[in-house]
């Protein structure tokens, strides 16, 4: 008989479709300022894509968010809690509602995939049964794109995109309402990280997951991205879609997205758009063929019909 585990989410989850809200935020190391005054709000449901040049504090600012990183001042407000009010154990309850997939995976190398999966779920639900703990961890290797037999492998006998999708099982393992990446397909050739980037889009989209996800693939913004948010000068300086951030005159956001690598992820997404319009006209025109006595012919009541058909077997 299997045990059923039941968690109460409900009681504090904002209800202003913004389980995440940053105000204010000002990180820094030394005498160096990484945020000073950052602002962001990330909607319920959407994956928000984080973009920035290198020591603009994207990862910073989500250690900040998951509470890895204690700002100097501000505010951030997760799923209706304060986590820069949070010490220690306190709320503890709130980090099991999101998962993290960091750089490079961050498996533990002397566990196999199975038992990484099994942290988390051995960290905030130790009640659970072995059996069922091995059943969750086996289903969550499985719903990250790997075979069941990943489970008895070590993170040195994955590949580069095996151990991502590891620790995306890892990440996924508590059922999570917030999914936090950083740099996924970092390291992947095109096809494996268009492969992860449909991953994580399906795996949104059928779990409902609000996805933080820091990146430089364009093609990544460009496919699955509903908003980008935009890290210069210690602020979040534009947040939108990238047809709304083209409309700015930021000359890092035109550099950007306007550069050869951005015009060849629009081309990209263009050609995919076309190809699925291109698509969908051949089926809307095979829906509109009618069968008569066996014969196709167009939906047109205009179009003569011959009274008789073909002698049928």
């Amino acid at each position: 008989m299997s045990e059923e585990v039941v968690l109460d989410r409900a009681q504090e989850t904002p209800d202003d479709g913004f389980p995440i809200r940053v105000r204010g935020v000002r990180n820094l190391f030394g005498d160096h300022v990484v945020h000073d005054g950052l602002d962001l709000d990330v909607r319920k449901g959407e994956i928000l894509g984080v973009v920035g040049g290198s020591g603009t504090g994207k990862s910073v600012l989500m250690r900040s968010i998951i509470g890895l990183q204690i700002p100097e001042s501000g505010e951030i407000e997760v799923l209706g809690r304060s986590i820069t009010d949070a010490r220690d154990d306190d709320d503890i309850d709130i980090r099991s509602r999101w998962g993290v997939l960091f750089q490079g995976g961050a498996l533990f190398s002397t566990l196999t995939v199975a038992e990484n999966v099994e942290v988390p779920l051995r960290e905030f639900y130790p009640e659970i049964h072995d059996e069922l703990r091995h059943e969750i961890a086996r289903y969550k290797v499985i719903m990250s794109g790997l075979p069941a037999d990943a489970t008895a492998k070590f993170p040195s006998e994955l590949s580069g995109g095996m151990r991502k999708r590891a620790g995306l099982a890892r990440a996924l393992a508590l059922d999570p309402e917030l999914l936090f990446l950083d740099e996924p397909t970092a390291g992947l050739d095109p096809i494996g990280a268009a492969a992860f980037d449909s991953l994580i889009a399906g795996l949104q989209e059928t779990l409902g997951l609000t996805v933080f996800l820091i990146t430089h693939d364009l093609d990544t913004l460009y496919e699955i991205c509903d908003r980008v948010a935009v890290l210069a000068d210690g602020k979040v300086i534009a947040v939108g879609t990238i047809p709304e951030l083209l409309a700015t005159d930021h000359e890092w956001i035109q550099e950007y997205f306007n550069g050869p690598r951005g015009r060849a992820a629009q081309a990209s997404q263009d050609r995919n758009e076309k190809g699925s319009d291109v698509h969908e006209g051949v089926s809307g025109a095979a829906k509109n063929q009618i069968t008569v006595s066996g014969v196709d012919a167009p939906d047109d009541t205009s179009a003569p019909v011959s009274g008789t058909a073909p002698d049928q077997a």
